[in-house]
This record gives C-alpha cells, structure tokens and sequence, in this order.
C-alpha cells in the first residue's frame, strides 16, 4: 500500500513507499571463533587472491591499515615461490596533498624496497569538504589551485592517468572510482585494501557474509563509466585483513618489526587514542572532528592547509559544535513539522548536491517504512530501525557523503527491551501533547503507544 508523503525535502517527483508487510529485525550475530589467528587467516586469504588473479596491486594511503595490507602480500610473496610473479609488488598511492610530512616519508621509503613498485599519483581527485556547504568538494593538486597548495609536489608525482578526466573539475573522479583505471582488461586485477569491519557497520556490510570468499568483492561498474572502459568487469576488490582489530595492526607492526608511518606517534605523544588517529587530509565529514590535531601536530601543514579550502577557518573554530551537526542540535520551532524542518537545513547547502542530500533522507526514511509502519520520533530511535529525527537532522546538516552514519548504530548501545520503553515512553507524551502532526507521518497515529509493542517485549503491566 501506498501513502502521501510529506513535501517540501525530497527530489521533484520522487514519493516513498509505506508497505504493510510483517518484518522480523534481524538479531545481533554473535561472533565465531576462526579456526585460526588473524595473521594466518589474512596469509592465507592473500595467497588465494594472488593465486587466483592475474595482476595485483595494494592500494596504499600511508596509514596503519594499507600498511598491514602490503606488509601481508610481501611476506606472501616472498614466501611462495609459485606467486612471486606479481613481484616487485605492484603498489598505488593517491597523495591527498594536505598530508603529514610524516607521511610523505613513508611512502618514499615504502618505494624504495626492490620488492615495490610504486605508483605515486597526484591527480585532483574528488574530495568531499565539509567545511563549507556551499563548496562541497576540493580536488588536491587541482592545477587550477597551485598557489593554494599544502606541500610541493613531489619529485615522484605522476601527474595524469589515462581515462581520468582533468577538466572540468566536475567531472573529476574519486579515489574509489580511480582505481577503476587501474587493472585493464583482459586481465583479472585485484585490488587489495585495508578494509577492516571494526571500523564501521558500512565497512562490516562490505564482506559478504553469504559468499564463499566473502573478503573479495567485484568492482562495481555501474557508475563509473570511465573504469567500465578499462577493465571490463575483470576487477575485484580484496579485503584480507578484515577481521583484524585496531590493536592487531599493531601488534603485527611491533612482532614483524614492520616500518611505519611515524605521524601515528606523534599523534599518540598528543594524547589521540589509536582509534582516532588519522592521517589523511582533515577536510571530510568525520575527519572534521580533529582538525585541531592537525594544528597541533602537524603545524607545517596545517599552516597551508588554515587556506586551502573555503570555509577552514569556521571548521576550525565550530567543528564540534552544532553549527556542524556535532553535540547539541538546534531545536524545531513549535508548530513546524518535522519533514519542513529538515528542509531547511538541506536547502542551506549548495544547489548542486542538494538532491543527493535530499535522496540519502529518502533511502533512510524508504527503509524504515519497508520495515515498520510506525511513526518516526524525534529523539528515541525505532527500536527495529533505529530511525530518529535527530538522526535525519544529523544527515541533512553535514550531508553524510559516504553514508558512514547508519541509523541501525542508534541501537548498539540498549536492548530491544530498553529501546521499545524509550520508543513508546516518547511516543505517549507525543500523543498527550498533541503534537503529533509535526512528526509528519504518512498515516493516522497508533492511539495506544503500548499496544504496537511486540509481545516478547511488553512489561507485565502494558
């Protein structure tokens, strides 16, 4: 069945689906102990994807993670005699630009080991910056920028790659559809990343969990028609350390006596626990919340980067605070509507990634009808989708260009219990107070918060 739904926030033209169909939430899946330890595990994934593909290359960033990555295909190679066709390792690094010195380092030493081959691009790739609304994006070593660059370019820098486009900037490609170009057909090419699951529910949904080889992911095509000229469909893309914790990187560096890069330790001399170290450019959504690390541990860079981007100096000076979608949020005005509401703050950003900001609330909220038919509240999470207003607010204040926010997160930290008391405890003063309308929802309101409670889950007295 289908309902109205509210105007005014998505696309023209587009409505959402409200279907009443009975949905069962998924239960957390408890974990399952490996046959074997995750240094194993990841040798053992490494040699089936180097085995099993023509060409490899490991796409290195410079962090903890790339690290682990290529370090697991050296000792591979080196070790198996049957694979060392793919040596010297073929290695690729999009230099960001606004990176440590620290890093730079790195990857020159990296490069300088006669098992590497190294590929060092920069290229004006396209990056998102949060700092501005109405400037959504930077491209590093765009050269229409020169005069406003964080470091000088490297002696190693390749400077073009063949199908990615330099001009306009807007037809500029990301990293991820970058690395497209990279495993021409008709060779089958793996690309073999740092991807880890502890890092995010979006990078856990990368692994395939009902494949046989569940860490190798074909490259999709669908929207990169440049990559779709190159390889044809022939490349894939490999996750061999994904089970592997933040403390497990480390302790590999540490037993294997793996160089590293070193900003990682003044980072930690700052007193920046390892999971919020990072070294890439600060200009991101999430990034954004240490932009004053970078000032305090990197001052030659950041010294460039204070001018490199619109909108850095009010980063610099409100990240944290609600003007970014960070800590408190600004109340709704009695009387507004909630879907009214979160317009406005997407019509606060630059017309051109207006839709995609208004089509990301549209995928949250169509996913939250398909499974519940229940209204959507403004401060307790449903307890079979973990959808709030505030989390919506949250999407259409900083744009949420990855999708690394998941509103599934909101129900990490309660039991289904606990969560269905805060949803219907909420719900009941909604209805008390009549304001129900401002929840903008696409049919009439349950009467009885209590009574859409699953039975497993009422209290004796409900």
């Amino acid at each position: 069945m289908t309902t109205d739904q509210p105007d005014g926030w998505l696309p023209e033209g587009q409505r959402l689906d409200v279907c009443d169909t009975d949905y069962v939430p998924k239960q957390n899946r408890p974990r399952l102990a490996a046959k074997a330890d995750v240094w194993t595990m990841a040798c053992e994934r490494m040699a089936y994807v180097l085995d099993t593909h023509d060409r490899a290359f490991v796409s290195f960033s410079g962090g903890k993670d790339s690290t682990a990555t290529l370090n697991v295909a050296l000792h591979v190679l080196n070790r198996e005699p049957s694979l060392r066709r793919h040596l010297p390792l073929r290695v690729v690094f999009f230099d960001e630009e606004a990176i440590p010195q620290e890093t730079e380092d790195y990857v020159r030493r990296v490069g300088q080991r006669d098992d590497v081959n190294l590929e060092w691009y920069c290229l004006p790739v396209q990056h998102r910056n949060a700092c501005s609304r109405r400037s959504p994006y930077w491209w590093p070593w765009a050269p229409e920028d020169e005069a406003k660059w964080c470091r000088p370019l490297p002696p190693e820098a390749l400077t073009s790659l063949p199908g990615f486009p330099l001009w306009p900037p807007e037809e500029r490609l990301t990293i991820p559809n970058t690395n497209g170009l990279l495993g021409p057909a008709p060779h089958t090419t793996a690309c073999l990343m740092g991807i880890r699951a502890e890092e995010s529910l979006i990078r856990a949904h990368a692994v395939r969990l009902r494949s046989v080889d569940n860490y190798i992911v074909k490259y999709d095509n669908s929207k990169n028609r440049q990559a779709a000229s190159v390889n044809h469909g022939n490349m894939w893309k490999a996750y061999p350390i994904y089970d592997w914790r933040t403390s497990d990187v480390w302790a590999a560096t540490r037993l294997h006596g793996w160089d590293y890069n070193h900003s990682y330790d003044l980072m930690e001399m700052a007193g920046i626990g390892p999971s919020g170290q990072r070294c890439s450019p600060a200009f991101g959504e999430e990034p954004l919340q240490k932009i004053h690390m970078y000032a305090q541990c990197f001052p030659d860079v950041w010294g460039r980067m204070a001018e490199r981007v619109p909108g850095i100096g009010a980063a610099y000076r409100y990240a944290r605070t609600e003007l970014y979608g960070y800590g408190g949020k600004p109340p709704k005005p009695p009387g507004q509507t909630w879907p009214d509401f979160i317009a406005h703050y997407v019509r606060k950003h630059g017309p051109d990634v207006q839709p995609k900001i208004a089509s990301r609330i549209g995928d949250v909220m169509s996913r939250h009808y398909r499974k519940t038919v229940d209204p959507i509240l403004p401060k307790a999470p449903h307890p079979d989708t973990g959808l709030n207003w505030s989390f919506l607010l949250t999407l259409a204040m900083r744009g949420d260009f990855k999708q690394r926010r998941q509103e599934s997160n909101q129900l990490m930290s309660k039991s289904t219990a606990e969560h269905w008391q805060r949803y219907t405890a909420e719900l009941a003063q909604v209805l008390a107070d009549g304001t129900g309308p401002e929840l903008g929802h696409p049919r009439p309101l349950p009467t009885d918060a209590y009574a859409i409670v699953p039975d497993q889950y009422k209290e004796p007295n409900q």
